[in-house]
């Protein structure tokens, strides 16, 4: 008997109370069409929220079977996607696909990237234009300079919440990770091209948050900056010491 692949969408959320219950309604078809051996799942990481996020995403599971619910103390963006990484893979995924939790991905624009899942490693998406204001683009600009000049990788786009990724590709990487660190899905790009994994860039449209507020603002974004230029740093000696 045939099997079929085993997919885990993995979302984090903090505070996502107004656009939940649409994203919810949005991106489960995706997982409807390719529930593997009913083993798929609509994986919403809760990341502490303060407001209704998990009381209105728990409330959906009567509804929609394959979504399952995980609430976790807050700790941020990154380690809530170490975390659904790490549990996709315990509960036997073999392809991990992630977006956020704002609405600013289409989920029509999967089906793409599914279809080249069996001839690359991963698959990234690219943000050409975007939806969430110039100085975001701009920092994104910066991030990809950066990691040429630390990696000597030139990729078009380090950060775009939306990627879909072979399970062997994530075991190789994700234990090279802290726990806690704040920028992994960039980390995840950088070392796939760096060892010359066959990885791809599709472009994506990226619309502007379609509810509630951003909670990561300029200001945090400069910090988090401060701190990944002493994890490049930190990396970078590892990869040279490894013979990368």
């Amino acid at each position: 008997m045939e099997t079929k692949d085993v997919l885990y969408i993995v979302i984090p959320a903090y505070n996502e109370e107004d656009n939940i219950r649409q994203l919810l309604q949005d991106w489960y078809p995706v997982i409807q069409r390719h529930d593997g051996d009913r083993h798929s799942r609509l994986l919403l990481i809760n990341d502490g929220s303060r407001d209704r996020t998990a009381e209105v995403a728990l409330a959906m599971q009567a509804q929609y079977p394959l979504l399952e619910v995980r609430t976790k103390p807050n700790q941020g963006h990154g380690p809530s996607l170490i975390y659904g990484y790490q549990y996709a893979l315990e509960q036997g995924a073999q392809y991990i696909f992630q977006t956020d939790a704002d609405g600013q991905t289409l989920p029509e624009e999967f089906e793409a990237f599914w279809r080249q899942r069996q001839t690359h490693a991963a698959i990234f998406g690219n943000r050409v234009k975007r939806g969430d204001g110039a100085a975001r683009a701009w920092v994104e600009k910066v991030l990809c300079l950066i990691v040429r000049g630390y990696f000597k990788v030139k990729v078009p786009d380090t950060n775009a919440p939306f990627r879909l990724m072979q399970s062997d590709y994530l075991k190789r990487y994700l234990p090279l990770l802290p726990q806690d660190y704040n920028l992994p899905n960039v980390m995840l790009v950088v070392l796939g091209e760096f060892y010359k994994d066959p990885i791809l860039f599709l472009p994506i449209t990226f619309r502007a948050r379609q509810g509630g507020s951003n909670t990561i603002n300029l200001k945090k974004i400069f910090r988090i900056g401060w701190q990944a230029l002493r994890d490049f740093s930190a990396f970078r000696s590892s990869l040279h010491k490894s013979g990368g």
